[in-house]
């Protein structure tokens, strides 16, 4: 079984380490992921917190598509409720005359931080709200497709204005509804969108929202039969012991986050074996080993293998949680990278 391999990035920043230094290693990453033959490289949104630099994945999604030759480039996504839905339309259709035919834009629901910050993203405009949630997909859809007719209240009473995203590029971006509840999937199947399901959050749930999605997919114009692929957490290293090492900074950093502790950039692999976990800690730590996959190439291979077809996906969106020993260059993620370079040797 070849398996099609994609890459989620967070672009995570790490102790002695600047944002700038952050997203630099990541486009080393994209660059090292488009040599490697991976089929797209997808960016988060995620805001205010210090161990991640995905902020703005359009911006970051220009930088790589720069910097790439044939890799598909994306979101993963854009949180529609921080966005005017006219906003992403103008900014994937530029996107998509910056690189045709190379442009993924994955959209979700959720706001992607606190609702101190999302206050704030709306602060500057108005925002997309989400109670509209399907209403600003088809919108987006339609905006940067072929335009929309739209019903606005103007200065000068309601009215109908024709509107259309530009620049106006050669194609359109490929939407992907992204969720991680049933009403993602529900709603991915109605519209006839691609769909994924954030595995890599929990674990928990995917069988059942792939199966709605494809018991009750519609085709739509843009797509014929469902179309769907798996998100992982990964950590592949020479050795199982080299792997749990490296996996051990962003899994505490994980459960900082779900235990409610001050979170802080991601420690190096020698500050995460020195910390003296709670009991809280480890539990969740151990939780999230049970679904990750953090082992030497073949055993972690032969795990991917298996997931995918339990599944029933051709490919695989893998999220490289590996992270740096101390002395790394600080603009390289060299655990990541190998990550990458191993399980492509065995499974693209």
């Amino acid at each position: 079984m070849t398996l099609a391999l994609s890459v989620l990035d967070l672009v995570p920043v790490r102790t002695g380490q600047s944002s700038a230094d952050a997203v630099a290693a990541s486009l080393a990453l994209a660059r090292r992921a488009d040599e490697l033959g991976y089929t797209r490289y997808w960016f988060a949104e995620h805001h205010n917190m210090p161990a991640v630099a995905s902020t703005a994945p359009p911006v970051l999604i220009a930088a790589t598509a720069a910097r790439t030759r044939r890799i598909r480039v994306g979101s993963g996504g854009v949180m529609l409720p921080n966005h005017a839905p006219f906003t992403v339309a103008e900014q994937f259709a530029a996107l998509e005359a910056i690189a045709p035919g190379r442009i993924d834009l994955g959209v979700g629901r959720a706001p992607g931080s606190d609702r101190v910050i999302t206050a704030l993203l709306r602060s500057s405009g108005p925002t997309s709200d989400v109670d509209r949630f399907e209403e600003n997909l088809r919108d987006i859809r339609a905006l940067a497709g072929e335009g929309a007719v739209l019903s606005l209240t103007t200065p000068d009473g309601p009215r109908d204005y024709e509107v259309k995203a530009t620049p106006a590029a050669g194609g359109v971006p490929e939407m992907w509804l992204l969720g991680s509840s049933d009403y993602s999937a529900h709603l991915a199947a109605k519209l006839g969108l691609p769909y994924v399901f954030a595995h890599h959050f929990s674990g928990e749930g995917t069988e059942r929202a792939l199966d709605i999605y494809r018991r009750e997919f519609q085709a739509s114009e843009v797509l014929a039969a469902p179309r769907t692929f798996l998100t992982l957490n990964a950590v592949v290293a020479e050795t199982a012991e080299e792997a749990y090492a490296r996996a051990l900074p962003n899994l505490q950093n994980m459960a900082r986050l779900r235990t409610g502790r001050p979170l802080r950039p991601i420690d190096t692999v020698e500050q995460a074996e020195r910390e003296e976990l709670d009991a809280a800690s480890r539990h969740v730590i151990d939780e999230m080993l049970a679904r990750w996959v953090v082992d030497a190439p073949d055993a972690a291979a032969a795990r991917i293998r298996e997931l995918a077809a339990r599944f029933g996906v051709d490919e695989v969106m893998l999220s490289p949680g590996s992270g740096a020993r101390e002395g790394e260059p600080a603009d390289r993620t060299l655990g990541r990278e190998a990550t990458l370079e191993l399980l492509a040797a065995l499974l693209a």
